[in-house]
């Protein structure tokens, strides 16, 4: 069963709290340098791949997108999304982006921000994307970043009176599931290598045109431990063009 985290009261009361899911895109640390990677969106239909709350999906519609398919496997999700949403552009569907079956040529840009990690075959879901693309489509993503990833729990290595020593990355080339405690939930994510996001790209038809490893904005510095995610890079965007 594909995880659904989301769907589960506990899980979505401590989410809901987040400064991303109150402030929106403002409360994300790495929405300055997506939204530098995002396309003019006037004109052009947008898929956002695990959509969330719809924030990106409202943004695409504020810039004149003509059309927005907003996708993810949580109803509570989604029904928070239909909520903030007044655009008639804008559309969503309860379905996991594994099992999405779309028209080919039927986007011009394809969104996702930090769901990709929580994909088992991201190949196959690249081969589905390249599909979906019209030509000369674009593909701009988020996911959490490969050294954050690698040793599955996420936390940082600390002294014997708590202070943070340093962030432990272990077993990088043993890509596959990883167990990690969010929000104080068990959750399941997948690991990979910064390899095999971009060759996988490459080998399936796109070309890469950015890679950015964002680094925590200066307005946001004040926000405690926050500095400390100057040590470690824990987000990757990739923008790409479907050749």
């Amino acid at each position: 069963m594909k995880e659904n985290k989301y769907d589960d009261d506990a899980f979505f009361d401590k989410y809901s709290g987040m400064k991303r899911s109150v402030e929106g895109l403002a409360g994300a640390g790495e929405w300055q340098e997506l939204k530098k990677l995002l396309p003019d969106f006037k004109g052009l239909k947008v898929l956002d791949l695990g959509c969330g709350y719809g924030w990106h999906c409202i943004y695409a519609a504020e810039q004149g997108a003509e059309l927005v398919l907003g996708t993810d496997i949580s109803t509570k999700m989604l029904e928070v999304a239909r909520k903030k949403t007044n655009f008639s552009e804008v559309s969503y569907l309860c379905c996991a982006m594994e099992d999405l079956i779309l028209e080919e040529n039927s986007f011009d840009v394809v969104i996702s921000s930090l769901a990709l990690h929580y994909v088992d075959d991201y190949k196959n879901l690249v081969k589905s994307i390249h599909r979906w693309l019209t030509p000369n489509g674009k593909l701009i993503f988020s996911v959490e970043h490969p050294v954050f990833t690698a040793y599955g729990t996420q936390d940082w290595y600390c002294g014997a009176n708590g202070e943070i020593l340093h962030f432990p990355v272990d077993n990088y080339y043993y890509e596959g599931k990883r167990s990690t405690v969010f929000l104080g939930e068990t959750v399941e994510k997948y690991h990979r290598t910064l390899t095999t996001y971009c060759n996988t790209l490459l080998e399936e038809g796109f070309t890469i045109k950015h890679i950015v490893e964002p680094q925590p904005p200066e307005d946001m510095m004040d926000i405690p431990g926050m500095k400390n995610e100057m040590r470690r890079p824990m987000m990757l965007l990739i923008s790409a063009v479907k050749n």
